[in-house]
Order: C-alpha cells, then structure tokens, then sequence
C-alpha cells in the first residue's frame, strides 16, 4: 500500500468581503504586515519571511475566506497529492498547473466538505528575508467552526494527511501536516466560518512587544495575554476592523511523531485553558466575535467542476 501523501505545510490564508481592502493600513500601520504587491481588488501582505504573502485581502460579496494557502515541496509531490485527493473523490477544481496570480508557481485547488477552497502551492514567489522586530513573521494556524467536526476532521485525515494533536474537550480538534501541533483547527459550530487566523513572531519577548504596539496605537487585546494548554503557545486575540479575529502568538509545540500521543484537555480546568492564569476564559463576546459570519464558501464552484 502507498505511503500516505501529506500537505507540505501552512502558508497564509486570503479573505474576502465588501470593503475589505480600505483595512489595509490596520495592518501596516499597526498589525506589522507589509504590503508586497495591490492590484484591482487585493491586497498581498507579506511577513518577515520568504513567504510572497501571508494574508491577503479581496473585494467579496460575503465575509469568509477566499481560500486556505498551503504549500507542498516539490511538483513530484504535488501530483502524487493530486492524484491522491482525486482518488479519495475530493471535490477537485482542476489539474495541476501554472498560477497566473501574483505569487505564481504550480498546483491545484480543492473544496472542503464546507466548501472552503483550499489552494496547494509549488514553486512559488519568493522575497527577501527580514529581520524586523517585533513582526509577524509567518502564519502559524488557522482555525475554522464546523458543523460536522467530526466529518471534517476525517476528511482532512484521510484525504490530506493530517493527524490529530490533541482535543479541546468535545467542542475543539487540532490538526498537524508536520511538527507544528496544529496549522488547522476545527471548533464544533452551527455554520462554517473562520475562526480566527494566528500570526508567530519568533520569542516570546516580541510578542509581548508586538501586544506593547498594539496598545500604544490604542488597540487592546479582546482576549489575552495568556498561554494556551493544546500547543503550549501564548496567545493574544484581536479584532480586525472587518470584524475577523487575528492572533499574535509564538513557541508553538514541535511534535515528534514517535512519541506524541493525542489527549484530551479539559475546557472547565482554568489552567488547562490558560496555563499563566491571566486571560482567563474567552468571555461571552469574544466566543460570539470567534463563531464568525456564516460563510457558504464556493458551492458554485462544487456545481460546476466537482465531483
């Protein structure tokens, strides 16, 4: 039997929704991003790292994600992934090929179960690496709410080789494609939306410095600082001026394969939810902030290219 192929990695996510791209100077100006390249109707901002771009902004009809931005190593792998998901009957949107946006590079895209497209990425634009202080310099996860975690989550087991890290009570699952604990997360909800998006900075004293930045510019922390218990990273939560929920977080657990075995966190132990005890729960209205929008994703392009 075939090894299993697995998605190569995280990259960044596109979002899109009415107006979005007039938010563009929260981001420079005060969430650390730069912008790499703007055309009509999105906005590419980039990292401290190689990465073309980590967050992009594009004029949408509905708030949601564009798509989810992954990478893989190599065009070798890229079409063994391809032809692995079109075996497993994904909802495929094409072969893969040349990308004729900015980033450029060669791959495919599909269709989660909730319709989120998910774009797979090789050979892409590369930048300059920088070391600026403070910054974010890649995307560390993305969180998405479900109706059906369970089905979704064997999904991306099954179809994208992901693996299980651990679970936040019955109501969380974190989801690894390599060492990091987890670069999807799903939260048990009544519709499928974004939960939030979390950016690294690279030490612990940056990501303090970068809250110190965001409160200095009179932004504050809707829930935070505080050290998670699944992924042991520290953590502070913001809302965008479109209303998504972004995260500063850094140090997140390295698993190692052989040895780690998923458990179980309970949700009503504080120290278990906040390991420095000084965030304490999400309140009433971050929980509302991070159910999102409902967003039906692109049922279109399931109509017309799925299986």
């Amino acid at each position: 039997m075939a090894e299993q192929v697995r998605v190569g990695g995280l990259r960044g996510i596109m979002m899109r929704g009415p107006g979005l791209t007039q938010t563009l100077p929260f981001y420079e100006d005060m969430w650390g991003l730069s912008l790499a390249h703007r055309e009509d109707g999105t906005a590419y901002l980039r990292g401290t790292g190689t990465e073309a771009f980590l967050y992009g902004l594009t004029e949408g009809l509905v708030f949601g994600i564009d798509y989810v931005h992954f990478s893989m190593p190599d065009r070798a792998e890229m079409d063994a992934l391809h032809a692995q998901v079109t075996a497993k009957g994904a909802c495929v949107l094409g072969a893969p090929a040349e990308f004729d946006d900015w980033a450029g590079g060669y791959g495919f895209e599909i269709l989660d179960p909730d319709n989120r497209r998910l774009r797979f990425r090789t050979e892409a634009r590369e930048l300059d690496d920088r070391s600026d202080w403070a910054m974010p310099r890649k995307v560390s996860h993305v969180v998405l709410n479900t109706p059906d975690m369970e089905g979704v989550q064997e999904w991306y087991a099954d179809v994208l080789g992901f693996r299980v890290s651990d679970y936040s009570a019955d109501q969380m699952v974190f989801l690894r494609c390599n060492s990091n604990h987890h670069s999807i997360a799903l939260v048990r909800a009544h519709y499928p939306s974004v939960n939030h998006v979390a950016f690294e900075v690279p030490t612990i004293n940056e990501f303090m410095r970068a809250i110190g930045r965001m409160k200095q510019k009179g932004h504050v922390p809707s829930w935070g600082p505080g050290r998670h218990g699944p992924g042991d990273n520290p953590f502070a939560y913001f809302v965008s001026p479109s209303g998504f929920v972004i995260e500063f977080t850094t140090e997140l657990q390295q698993i190692d394969e052989a040895q780690h075995e998923a458990q179980v966190w309970p949700r009503d132990v504080p120290e278990k939810m906040d390991q420095w005890m000084t965030a304490g729960p999400p309140t009433p209205a971050q929980r509302a902030v991070m159910q999102g929008r409902p967003d039906p994703g692109w049922p279109e392009l399931r109509a017309e290219g799925g299986k």
